[in-house]
């Protein structure tokens, strides 16, 4: 049997490219369930995949696409049955192995997560990997004491994907938003999403003037890193938390430990990829009923598999605004 796929080739000299092509079922990687894949979606992670690998594919031909959900077809395992509704988000998937850009994939049962209720496969995926993020991102800073109460929030880098729904989960939940942007143009569609106030990249996106400033912000979803975590880390009042999630600023951090000492400032590390099944479970039960899904299709980009490639490369170069909902079947 055969079905679509985008498929990265590398040639002999090492230069990468991605198209549209046919696979076969005898190709996909070893696991216990296939599925009948239906919508994936658009990360950071498939724009370096797609296009030279920026190290994480290993064997070619490649399919990308870090996350999917869609329909089980086969199962070896009793947690699933044909017919069961799935998603899939990390687990280097996408990256070690053949990922959610085609129409079959098969992968270990363990790495899989019930589709709650409350969500379609399309919603899940709108959501995926860097909505998934962003709600552990907000557990987190829950289970270090944030509440509504406490002052303003703060969300960086907030017009992409993470930011994007952090955004609108902490809008729904009461929070008193501010979202940093550098592309003015997204003022309107943060306002939407429930930002309070909007806050311009280059108010925030230096080196640190000095280690403490006036404290501004109950709490941080930071999908930047660099200099702009390094100047929030001084702008946080005492006992919160920094929950990062990204470093589209760069990995490296010009920090003082100031902020940590004299205001006892946590930072927190979100990792998505190998969260253990329970917490799994309990995000996604917390994104159907905590992430209002009238916002949804306001940071629903559609796309189908043939689309990737251009927009693969658009998003190593920030030019992605909300996400990319990738319609595997169109």
């Amino acid at each position: 049997m055969e079905f679509n796929a985008l498929i990265v080739e590398k040639d002999a000299e090492g230069k990468t490219a991605a198209a549209v092509g046919r696979a076969g079922v005898d190709q996909l990687p070893d696991g216990n369930v296939t599925v009948a894949v239906e919508y994936s979606t658009l990360n950071y992670k498939d724009g370096l995949c797609i296009g030279p690998g920026g190290g994480l594919v290993r064997h070619y031909p490649h399919v990308p696409g870090v996350d999917f959900a869609g329909t089980v077809e086969q199962s070896g395992d009793d947690r699933y049955r044909p017919g069961d509704s799935v998603i899939l988000t990390g687990w280097r998937v996408g990256e070690m192995q053949w990922g959610g850009y085609a129409q079959r994939a098969r992968v270990n049962a363990d790495w899989l997560v019930p589709l709650p209720d409350g969500l379609t496969t399309r919603q899940a995926m709108i959501v995926g990997t860097a909505g998934f993020t962003s709600m552990l991102a907000v557990m987190a800073l829950e289970d270090h004491g944030l509440e509504p109460d406490r002052g303003p929030v703060l969300v960086t880098g907030a017009a992409g994907g993470v930011g994007s729904v952090a955004t609108a989960i902490l809008a729904n939940l009461g929070f008193d938003v501010t979202a940093v942007t550098g592309r003015p143009e997204t003022g309107n569609y943060l306002k939407a999403l429930g930002a309070s106030d909007i806050l311009d990249r280059g108010e925030v996106n230096e080196a640190i003037r000095r280690p403490l400033e006036s404290e501004r912000w109950s709490g941080c979803v930071d999908a930047v890193g660099g200099a702009m975590l390094a100047r929030v880390l001084g702008q946080m009042k005492y006992g919160s938390s920094v929950a990062a999630v990204g470093l589209a600023g760069g990995a490296a951090v010009p920090a003082s430990i100031i902020p940590f000492l004299l205001r006892g400032v946590n930072l927190l590390g979100i990792d998505s990829v190998m969260q253990p099944f329970e917490n799994r479970v309990r995000a996604w039960e917390r994104i159907a009923r905590d992430l209002p899904l009238s916002k949804l299709e306001e940071m629903a980009l559609p796309a189908t598999l043939s689309d990737l490639p251009g927009l693969g490369a658009d998003i190593l170069r920030g030019k992605v605004k909300g996400r990319v909902i990738v319609d595997v079947n169109a």
